[in-house]
């Protein structure tokens, strides 16, 4: 796996090819946009592939944990899609199966606009939740990139993609980091999201996550006019569109 090493605010971070964020001074992992759950709504009779997403994402939260051997998860809003108690009990069963081999490590929740929908996660699962921005210095940690300064904002929500052109003009949508001067925007973490086209502005660094590398983006990149322009730090979208 390809990381990408990074200066930001002062401290030493990591992009890992897991699409998460991690900071070795804190210990922290941080991941943005998991949607346990959003799977369900789309399952008919004899196409239960959806479900195994979960088990994907897990396995790859997993290995984010383990190689960086953070003691803290700062999850940055969506955490699950819809009503906790409309859960199917098997991607609880799974979520608690999870949850008792890593119990060593802390779970923070920032909420979000599906968080207030959702309601707090079990009990069982043992995860801390807390109003949206939470201080965390030198980093602000919130699920919507809005201006902020009182540290440097990471943030989620827009489950931000780059469409990179190849030489024979094909092109592909990829999960990206987009690293700005006061502020960054995370991929998506949960595997059943779409992506949203994001316009990186000038002076950010935009890095894609292909396979299990993250890669900064020097190919050319199909700009759609209607992309979330990422001078964002000073806007947001509204909450129905994610």
């Amino acid at each position: 796996m390809t990381d990408v090493a990074l200066t930001l605010a002062g401290e030493q971070v990591y992009l890992l090819s897991e699409r998460a964020f991690f900071w070795p001074g804190a210990a922290t992992v941080v991941v943005a946009d998991l949607h346990w759950g959003k799977p369900a709504p789309f399952a008919t009779p004899g196409t239960p592939a959806p479900f195994a997403t979960t088990s994907d994402d897990l396995a790859r939260l997993d290995s984010a944990l383990q190689r960086t051997g953070a003691r803290r998860m700062v999850v940055l809003g969506d955490l699950f899609h819809t009503k906790a108690c409309r859960i199917p009990s098997h991607t609880l069963a799974e979520l608690r199966r999870w949850r008792s081999l890593s119990d060593s490590v802390e779970i923070l929740l920032v909420r979000s606009n599906h968080d207030r929908h959702s309601g707090d996660p079990p009990n069982d699962l043992r995860i801390n939740s807390v109003n949206s921005p939470a201080f965390v210095p030198p980093f602000v940690f919130r699920h919507e990139p809005v201006s902020s300064t009182d540290g440097y904002g990471l943030a989620g929500h827009v489950h931000p993609g780059l469409t990179l052109v190849g030489r024979g003009l094909q092109r592909e949508t990829l999960p990206c980091f987009i690293v700005g001067k006061n502020g960054a925007l995370l991929p998506a973490f949960g595997s059943f999201t779409a992506l949203g086209a994001v316009q990186p502005a000038p002076g950010d660094r935009a890095f894609v996550v292909a396979s299990d590398e993250v890669l900064e983006v020097t190919a050319p990149v199909d700009l759609d006019p209607n992309a979330y322009p990422t001078s964002l730090h000073e806007m947001s979208a509204p909450d129905s569109q994610r």
